[in-house]
């Protein structure tokens, strides 16, 4: 600081001193050998560059950053839409996806969205059991033309609820449109409106942008129709918690509640991606944008426009990742692959001999990285496809072959998850301790008609404290063996013993829902 200080006083007296010798018709001057301007005692001075004398090199931006993107934006503009959205939804909506505090989709009418719309709660005049179920939503976000005939893309929760939909072009025309297809699992959506000669713009595919490439976004935020920002890409392949489907670009190009379903172009004017999230503790753009990769984007719309409902393959079975204590639990030396939780009864994996506890790790010889890879490939299948699965159990491996079904709904989904909670039951009244504490639990027989043991009491310095067992939990598995007894519980962590494991991979049940908790072996002496 003194330094900038000394040197801002220093260039302030060189000044006086200039305009000193001026004043006094010094001869000061330019060199004749580098012609920079001297001072009357001769000391070589900076150059004053008048603004109108600048050249064209001296404002070029560094290489590869546009001059500017009006060019980009008058081009695509006109095919960039605002929707506006009546609909009816359930009062007990709580966003189609449940993303976790901080994942604004812009779309008014539930959590999942956000798009600047207003949720005003009325209900349907004359009509009081719906009243008492559903309310009345307005609320608006973007889309655009990929077709002069006049169809749109935008998001799924856009219009999942809609009754109603107003598309409001650059031109300030008004049409009213009509969903040819949604499709939940991607959040897509495609419109009609009637007409033709509408302008469009067309999918990047098979161009895959570089993370540090410009992007420019444009949409209806706050209902500001028209409104364009610029960014590049952040980050590609990104995870949304509970999205399964996509491989989200990451985008720092300003996006906000009305943004969801508008485009994020390339220079080219190309769409390389459809908006539909935003990371936010404000509900506003913090920088951290998420878009459907241009590739995903146009397969679902030619699919939607085709049949009006996108077809993938099913395994039947729910997906975790697989940890570094999963891993060790089950003898793995890599934290990779899909970890099956359960089977579905009567499902594709069922019928192949898919087991909970299994771990994927390659489809059809390709590796599977997480639960996601599993999904998406298996997704990808036709129905009656054969799917070919490497399996790791127990101490081995193994290859399964499923012959692939058709993915339900969503909706569909959660009735089999209810089902199969239902059928599993509650735990009834404590029984009796069987034996010792092992894994720091002391179990007891599990209620009549439900296999297991009960967790009656949890010891607090334990590893299973530490994972959250609670006394009322099922044991209902020991990595892959059914447990009845305190004495298969022993002699499951006696062989993890034998194999030199660091955990064993419990199976605990509450409240309808299994899930595999890794509990790490105590020593000899801690009673198991």
């Amino acid at each position: 600081m003194l330094v900038k200080s000394k040197g801002f006083l220093t260039g302030a007296a060189v000044g006086v001193l200039l305009t000193g010798a001026a004043a006094a018709g010094a001869t000061a001057g330019f060199n004749a050998a580098n012609d920079r301007p001297r001072d009357a005692f001769g000391v070589e001075q900076p150059e004053l560059i008048r603004t109108q004398n600048l050249t064209s090199s001296l404002v070029r931006p560094p290489a590869g950053a546009p001059l500017s993107f009006a060019d980009i934006i008058e081009r695509v503009s006109p095919a960039v839409v605002s929707l506006e959205v009546t609909g009816q939804a359930p009062r007990s909506a709580a966003g189609g996806r449940g993303l976790p505090p901080g994942f604004e989709e812009f779309f008014g009418l539930t959590p999942r969205g956000g798009q600047g719309g207003s949720n005003r709660g009325q209900a349907e005049p004359g009509n009081e059991s719906e009243e008492a179920e559903t309310q009345r939503t307005q609320a608006s976000g973007s889309g655009f033309f990929i077709s002069a005939d006049g169809y749109i893309v935008t998001n799924n929760h856009v219009v999942e609820n809609a009754r109603e939909i107003t598309v409001h072009l650059s031109d300030e025309r008004e049409l009213k449109a009509r969903v040819v297809g949604r499709d939940e699992d991607t959040d897509l959506a495609v419109l009609k409106v009637e007409g033709r000669n509408f302008p469009f713009v067309q999918f990047a595919t098979g161009a895959q942008p570089r993370v540090g490439d410009w992007v420019v976004a444009i949409g209806n935020p706050f209902q500001l129709n028209g409104t364009a920002t610029a960014g590049i890409v952040s980050a590609k392949g990104r995870d949304l918690p509970g999205e399964a489907f996509v491989d989200y670009l990451q985008i720092d190009a300003p996006i906000n509640r009305g943004n969801s379903g508008g485009p994020t172009f390339d220079l080219n004017g190309r769409v390389i991606g459809v908006n539909t999230a935003i990371y936010s503790t404000s509900g506003s753009s913090a920088g951290v944008g998420f878009a459907i990769p241009s590739d995903t984007a146009d397969q679902v719309a030619r699919q939607l426009i085709s049949g009006g409902r996108i077809t993938r393959g099913y395994l039947g079975a729910t997906v975790g990742d697989v940890d570094r204590d999963i891993a060790e639990s089950q003898g793995l030396r890599e934290a990779r692959g899909a970890f099956i939780n359960e089977v579905v009864p009567n499902g594709p994996a069922a019928r192949a001999g898919l087991q909970s506890g299994d771990i994927v790790l390659s489809v059809n010889g390709r590796a599977v990285g997480d639960a996601n890879d599993l999904t998406r490939a298996v997704a990808g299948t036709r129905t009656g496809q054969n799917i070919r699965l490497e399996v790791a159990r127990g101490d081995g491996r193994r290859t399964l072959n499923v012959v692939s079904g058709t993915r339900p709904s969503r909706q569909e989904l959660a009735n089999l998850d209810n089902d199969a909670a239902g059928s599993r039951g509650a735990p009834g009244a404590p029984a009796q301790v069987q034996g010792p504490p092992v894994l720091g639990m002391n179990l007891s027989p599990a209620p009549a008609g439900t296999p297991g043991l009960r967790v009656e009491r949890v010891e607090s310095n334990s590893d299973a404290a530490e994972r959250g067992i609670q006394r009322g939990d099922i044991v209902t598995r020991i990595n892959d063996r059914p447990v009845r007894s305190v004495a298969e519980v022993q002699a499951a962590v006696e062989t993890a013993r034998r194999l030199n494991r660091p955990s064993v991979l419990a199976w605990i049940s509450r409240n309808g829902n299994t899930v595999p908790v890794p509990i790490r072996l105590q020593p000899r002496s801690a009673n198991g």
